[in-house]
């Protein structure tokens, strides 16, 4: 991806499944680069929300394993997501690879945001620990409370708009 995290954005047909399917979509294309197409497996959700799901999948040429938050494009609010992600540029938040819009048999618009996979959240460990009964670890709060506070910092001083505490997105 480009420095200034230009990206084309591709709208495909989709099923209605989230999990078990290919999906396929093409990249670059743009400022002289190769145009590319990359397909996903998408191996099992791993969190949903008011607008959309996010799920693991597996790129298909590299092995890698990336995180995929399928939005809902609701006309009525206005989601700026997108451009929010696309000037992300911060160790304690995962990483946008690439987007595209896909629809679905009841012509629904959703927004694909690509993003590396972080395989455990301060929510999950926060729920794990409380489903055990058990208090989390001090090391473990001094980790994400860190995290989030150097990224808290980072958006403040960039007068960014976000959700710094969005699980899908906070990286320890």
């Amino acid at each position: 991806m480009s420095e200034d995290k230009e990206m084309s954005t591709s709208v495909i047909n989709g099923n209605d499944s989230l999990t078990g399917h290919i999906i396929s979509t093409t990249i670059g294309g743009k400022n002289g680069e190769p145009k590319q197409t990359i397909s996903y497996m998408a191996e099992r959700v791993v969190g949903t929300g008011s607008f959309g799901i996010v799920f693991q999948a597996k790129c298909l040429e590299t092995g890698e394993a990336v995180a995929i938050k399928k939005v809902l494009q609701d006309r009525r609010y206005k989601n700026r997501e997108l451009q929010l992600m696309r000037v992300m540029d911060h160790p304690n938040v995962a990483t946008l690879k690439h987007c595209f819009f896909s629809t679905t048999s009841t012509d629904e618009l959703f927004l694909n945001l690509v993003m590396e996979y972080v395989p455990e959240s301060m929510y999950r460990v926060l729920k794990h620990y409380n489903n055990a009964n058990q208090r989390i670890p001090i090391i473990y709060v001094k980790l994400y409370m860190s995290s989030a506070l150097r990224g808290k910092t980072w958006s403040s001083q960039d007068s960014r708009d976000w959700c710094w505490l969005c699980p899908w997105c906070l990286r320890s």
